[in-house]
């Protein structure tokens, strides 16, 4: 049995043909286009569903479904995207239909942060756990729960957001409007915020010599962290210690075998994991804090395997 998994994201679309035990067998890249409208982006998935069909040399006949990863608030039982707030023109958007009629598969949607969760559950760093909770630390925090092989999704397709649970009652505004969220402190573009912060209060670090011929990131602060910069260790350990709050609360609510983070953060190491795992350790209670394990996710292509082994999964649930 083989299902294609398609990652919507806002630069790229991402697909490839999943074999039944989690295997890539084919990958398609294409520019996702986001400014041209929804219609046409669909055509951009299908077009790459079907790039990856014929380089896996099937026949639409061998193709049992098809899944589909994108952001939300989404409708995964309609098929619908409620909003995609980086997709121009995106509101209640029929994908899972409106991919149907193009390609004569059954189609599913999935939020795109379960599907990653759901591929390391699978095939990646949470294979064999009762329970698993993904975050995943980029320009945003996505998060996503894996309970007894389910994603658990809540009844309006509304659970996992792990990135908008408040850490600071009076903190800093986050994108979703609200302040002090798990995002507003431990995402890639907080991390930047917050040195940008430290830079311009006088903080002396090697981070400033480097600004002289390339914009601040993430990497950057971790790469002068790793060299021993002072500033920049103390970065990743404030944004790690964020983390290790909202870990705490996430291992005391649902006891998880494992934590998996995602997202180029992740490549940190230590630094980020060492004060993430001290802080869920000192706030935490036993006997969870024994059980858990924080781990770097190790998928590559974990929006294209999440999306189609929940589409597989949904498919024998019919």
């Amino acid at each position: 049995m083989h299902v294609i998994g398609v990652d919507l994201g806002a630069t790229n679309i991402k697909a490839g043909v999943v074999g039944e035990s989690g295997n890539v067998v084919t990958r398609v890249s294409l520019e996702t286009e986001a400014d041209l409208g929804p219609d046409h982006v669909i055509d951009r998935m299908a077009l790459s569903a079907n790039q990856a069909r014929m380089e896996a040399d099937l026949e639409w006949s061998q193709v049992s479904a098809v899944g589909v990863g994108a952001p939300g608030p989404l409708n995964c039982k309609q098929g619908i995207v409620i909003m995609a707030p980086n997709l121009s023109g995106w509101e209640n958007i029929h994908v899972s239909e409106k991919m149907q009629e193009r390609l004569q598969v059954k189609t599913f949607l999935e939020n795109d942060a379960n599907a990653a969760a759901f591929a390391e559950y699978w095939v990646g760093a949470g294979t064999g756990a009762a329970c698993m909770i993904q975050l995943t630390l980029g320009t945003g925090v996505g998060g996503g729960i894996v309970m007894n092989g389910q994603v658990w999704r809540g009844p309006d397709d509304c659970a996992g957001e792990l990135g908008h649970v408040p850490i600071r009652w009076d903190g800093v505004r986050c994108g979703c409007g609200a302040n002090g969220c798990v995002e507003a402190y431990a995402s890639a573009t907080a991390l930047v915020r917050i040195a940008q912060e430290k830079l311009d209060a006088g903080a002396k670090s090697s981070i400033s010599d480097r600004l002289r011929y390339e914009p601040l990131t993430a990497k950057l602060v971790a790469d002068e962290a790793h060299a021993g910069d002072e500033l920049a260790l103390a970065i990743y350990r404030e944004v790690g210690t964020y983390l290790g709050v909202a870990i705490a609360g996430f291992v005391n609510i649902f006891n998880p075998d494992k934590v998996v983070i995602s997202g180029g953060m992740a490549q940190a190491g230590e630094i980020l994991f060492g004060p993430i795992r001290e802080e869920v350790t000192a706030r935490a209670m036993a006997p969870a804090t024994d059980r858990v394990e924080i781990v770097p996710a190790i998928l590559a292509d974990a929006g294209v395997i999440g999306a189609a082994g929940c589409a597989l999964q949904r498919l024998k649930e019919e």
